[in-house]
Order: C-alpha cells, then structure tokens, then sequence
C-alpha cells in the first residue's frame, strides 16, 4: 500500500532547524498519522510521502514557502488591552489564541504595554529552512468517517 488521497499515514519525524538543531521528534511516542490528501500536514512533507510505502526511512528539506511560510510582517500587529478581556496576566512568548471577525487566530504575544500588546500571528517556524528525517510506519485505509471529517480518528490522530 502507498500514501495517496484518503490514505491513513503513520509515520516518525525528527525536526531540525538550519542550523541541524533538534526542534521537535515523535521517535520518543506514538507515531503521528494523518490523512493524506486532506491537507492535515505542511504541504512539502505531504508531497515527500506521496507514493512512499510502510518502511520508508528519508530526509527531506524543505524551504519556508513548503514548510509554515514565509513571514508576513502584517501578521505582527498592535492591540487594544481592552478587546484581551478574561486574559489575567500576558507575558511575551505566551501564545493566545484570539477570536477574530475571520474566525479563531493564534498569536505569539512579543511586548506588553500598559494599555497595548504586541502580537506575532505568524506560526513560529515560518521563514524557515526545516529538515524533517521521516519514517513511515503504517499506511492504511481510511474509514468513510474519516473521509467525511478529513482526519484520522484514534491513535495518532483526532479524538472526539
């Protein structure tokens, strides 16, 4: 069996940076899973895993328009205290997660005023060169389910 479209994928990631930094691994945990073709991953590891079989070990580096982006600076943004209502304290790296007129957004919180906060909605690994080491554990059908709610159910993936 391959990964493609509606295809449940079970695979092992390690993260690193440019710089060959550690920044993330599922090698320690269940592996994560995902349904192939749903958009439920970063674009280029889905496009890395298409058509690769239960077993595959590979490296892939991707640039930052295949990874989370580039980085906007008018996602950095300046708000009002007053719309941070039910917040107690805010402190800069604590990530909120906003509701919007386009729906919920997450930020990075960068500097805190007395009446203003500074706000990143950037993803925090956007702009950057990631390098994912891939193995691939598992493929298998997806139930209708899944296929209808465009993820995978159970281990490794969403809970209801």
């Amino acid at each position: 069996m391959i990964a493609e479209k509606n295809k449940v994928v079970s695979f092992h990631y390690t993260l690193k940076n440019v710089n060959g930094d550690e920044m993330e691994s599922t090698r320690e945990r269940e592996p994560m899973s995902y349904l192939h073709g749903a958009n439920n991953i970063i674009k280029g590891l889905e496009k890395a895993i298409e058509g690769c079989e239960a077993g595959a070990v590979f490296v892939v580096t991707l640039e930052a328009e295949d990874a989370y982006g580039t980085r906007n600076e008018k996602n950095v943004q300046r708000i009002s205290k007053k719309h941070l209502k039910g917040i107690k304290k805010i402190v800069p790296g604590e990530v909120l997660n906003l509701q919007t007129r386009e729906g919920p957004v997450q930020v990075t919180v960068i500097k805190v005023g007395r009446f203003n906060v500074d706000v990143d909605g950037n993803h925090p690994l956007a702009g950057q060169q990631l390098t994912f080491d891939v193995e691939i554990t598992a493929i298998r059908d997806s139930t209708p389910e899944e296929k209808e709610h465009r993820h995978v159910h159970g281990p490794g993936g969403h809970h209801h």
